[in-house]
């Protein structure tokens, strides 16, 4: 890291976990191998983002597109978050970790829909990291499913706006991710976080995600903290409005 480098810790963090399959493809190994190394690695990323101070981070685990894969693929994805949550979920608790989930859960198993809504009721009163995981999530079916709600709940339509819209987003309650990364060298954002992304930075490197450790997590940051966040507005608007809230 640059000596005259100020690092900026974004409060939330946002990861688009890719390469899995071309991560074990390199290695002649199956793509459920790298799958597998993807979930391990998961467990290091969140201790480094509790380390560094980072209070929200938000995994693009199985997208609403994931189900067109290959049947054997998609079984293995469900019984490798099922081990995670039967493996990890005592030592997620203990250090703090506070799981929500955020996408449809149409589709997804009963008996697996019912391991994941205990560990969200067992953690919900933790507080030293949310970790957000969008399994069977689209940004597009968000967007739709909170038109609905509004329309079924008789909102008024001079009473919609963008605050409103947030409240029946997945993410209600959550401020929008400062930095969103894409691992494995894709320059697309796949139906992730669409609404939210909004204003978010977004940085992509070419590593793997089951190569994705600290060190890369941390020339992200450094990435982050050089550039300037202007929402719309001048430098010298943007840099009076940060004053304020200092």
């Amino acid at each position: 890291m640059a000596s005259n480098l100020e690092l900026k810790i974004p409060n939330h963090v946002a990861i688009i976990m890719d390469g899995n399959g071309r991560w074990a493809a390199s290695r002649g190994l199956p793509r459920t191998e790298g799958h597998r190394h993807g979930t391990e690695n998961l467990r290091r990323i969140l201790r480094s983002s509790a380390k560094m101070g980072i209070r929200i981070l938000t995994i693009y685990a199985f997208s609403t597109e994931n189900w067109k894969r290959p049947p054997q693929e998609v079984m293995m994805l469900m019984r490798i978050l099922e081990t995670v949550l039967d493996r990890e979920i005592d030592e997620l608790d203990r250090e703090g970790v506070q799981i929500r989930h955020i996408g449809e859960t149409e589709g997804i198993a009963p008996y697996l829909l019912k391991k994941i809504q205990q560990a969200c009721e067992r953690t919900a009163h933790n507080s030293q990291l949310i970790l957000n995981v969008a399994f069977n999530y689209g940004g597009r079916s968000e967007i739709v499913h909170a038109v609905r709600k509004i329309v079924s709940d008789g909102i008024p339509v001079d009473q919609i706006d963008e605050e409103l819209v947030n409240r029946y987003l997945y993410t209600e309650g959550l401020p929008d991710p400062d930095l969103i990364i894409r691992t494995s060298g894709e320059l697309r954002v796949s139906n992730f976080l669409i609404w939210q992304g909004a204003y978010s930075e977004y940085y992509a490197t070419e590593t793997y995600w089951p190569d994705f450790d600290e060190d890369e997590l941390l020339v992200a940051i450094e990435s982050y903290s050089r550039r300037k966040r202007r929402f719309g507005m001048t430098d010298d608007q943007a840099h009076d409005e940060l004053d304020a809230t200092l």
